[in-house]
């Protein structure tokens, strides 16, 4: 009995690399990515919901870790519900944010494997480099989100003074530790931008070290404005961080400018206003031989004239 091997087509991914996909089928396969993420978005959820709890338990260890968030009664740390339904809906937003980091993987592959055909081979390659690098960055952004939440709780809670009783609420305090991890975070990331900017050719790494001035000032200002504590600690620890990152950066972005040979170039070393050198030794030239007035001139050969050409009736041109 003979079986008959049938060759195997292109796949979806290499059809789009090639651009031989229609317009319908590059609709049809957004689809396709986009509810295959939501279905592992769908299953992280549920693992979420059930994680929940444990993890509400972790945001709120920066508050319960104070001295001043002990009920003198039963010892315990408590926090107000306000609504009936609070608590179970905070247990939903949070199990939706958990559900997100578990299946990451899963719909980042989705996306990455939608736009990944347009890109070139040195376009993937950066876009590897720039998503290894951007996970880490926004763990330690979240770390320093903790010290800083603690601190500035420390600060906060001891100017109320004794005869205040602080009782927070739980959403207001939840939504404000997962903001502020999630506005950490994001800073972190601002040196890939940077890095960008040098990657593709836009600012020289001396370009971006003369920036430092304007940088460290920038840096300063944008703690000051988005750290949600009026305590120095948090603004001080969020700027001394994207500082040291910028820095980093740009030695980076100084090996790759090494790399790629850049600042050898033949103007590297002019200003835009002033006039390059010119290293020109031209070769002298001996004199020709004089010639007379009398001296006869050869005439020209004749030119043949041109063929005529045969034109059809209809050739109006």
């Amino acid at each position: 009995m003979a079986f008959a091997l049938r060759k195997r087509g292109p796949s979806n991914f290499e059809r789009a690399a090639d651009g031989s996909m229609t317009l319908i089928e590059h609709i049809r396969e957004l689809r396709n990515r986009l509810f295959k993420a939501s279905l592992a978005i769908l299953v992280g959820f549920g693992f979420g919901i059930w994680l929940a709890g444990p993890v509400r338990i972790l945001l709120s260890k920066p508050y319960c870790d104070l001295p001043a968030s002990i009920d003198p009664v039963s010892g315990k740390c408590k926090f107000v519900q306000l609504g009936v339904a609070d608590v179970f809906l905070l247990n939903l937003k949070i199990g939706l944010w958990v559900g997100l980091i578990i299946a990451a993987p899963i719909w980042l592959y989705q996306l990455w494997a939608f736009i990944a055909p347009g890109l070139h081979r040195h376009e993937r390659r950066y876009a590897y480099i720039f998503t290894t690098l951007a996970a880490p960055l926004f763990a330690a952004g979240a770390v320093l989100a903790f010290f800083v939440t603690t601190k500035g709780l420390e600060f906060l809670l001891d100017i109320s003074g004794d005869d205040i009783a602080t009782n927070l609420e739980v959403t207001r305090y939840i939504s404000f530790v997962t903001n502020l991890i999630l506005l950490f975070g994001v800073a972190f990331e601002f040196p890939l931008l940077v890095l960008m900017l040098n990657f593709v050719g836009i600012a020289s790494a001396k370009r971006l070290l003369s920036w430092w001035r304007i940088a460290v000032f920038v840096f300063f200002a944008f703690s000051a404005v988005v750290t949600p504590t009026p305590d120095p600690f948090g603004m001080t620890a969020l700027a001394i961080c994207l500082c040291a990152l910028y820095f980093a950066a740009v030695g980076v972005a100084f090996l790759n400018d090494k790399r790629k040979g850049r600042g050898r170039e033949v103007y590297a070393g002019i200003d835009d206003d002033e006039v390059s050198p010119l290293e020109f030794d031209p070769e002298p030239v001996e004199a020709g031989q004089r010639v007379d007035a009398t001296t006869p001139v050869e005439a020209p050969e004749p030119v043949a004239a041109p063929a005529p050409i045969d034109r059809r009736y209809d050739d109006m041109t």
